[in-house]
């Protein structure tokens, strides 16, 4: 049987006896949605605006991720 690359195991976690396979899929959406309750939790407090999020947002993805052509 080949294995499915999209349920690759990421990480094995045991309590116990038991024994869970964490696939990195699984891991992508836990992480997703613990950044995303985060943004809404600071937003409502008014630690920050959206608008000031997607700016850093934006200067960060431009700080790391240059163009190849432009180094």
């Amino acid at each position: 049987m080949t294995e499915n690359p999209a349920k690759k195991v990421a990480l094995k976690i045991q309590i116990g006896n038991q024994v869970r396979e964490v696939t990195f899929d699984e891991l992508t959406l836990s992480n997703n949605l613990g950044l995303e309750a985060l943004v809404k939790v600071l937003v409502d407090k008014v630690v920050f605006k959206p608008e000031e999020l997607q700016s850093e947002m934006d200067r960060i993805r431009k700080e790391r991720y240059r163009d190849p052509q432009n180094l």
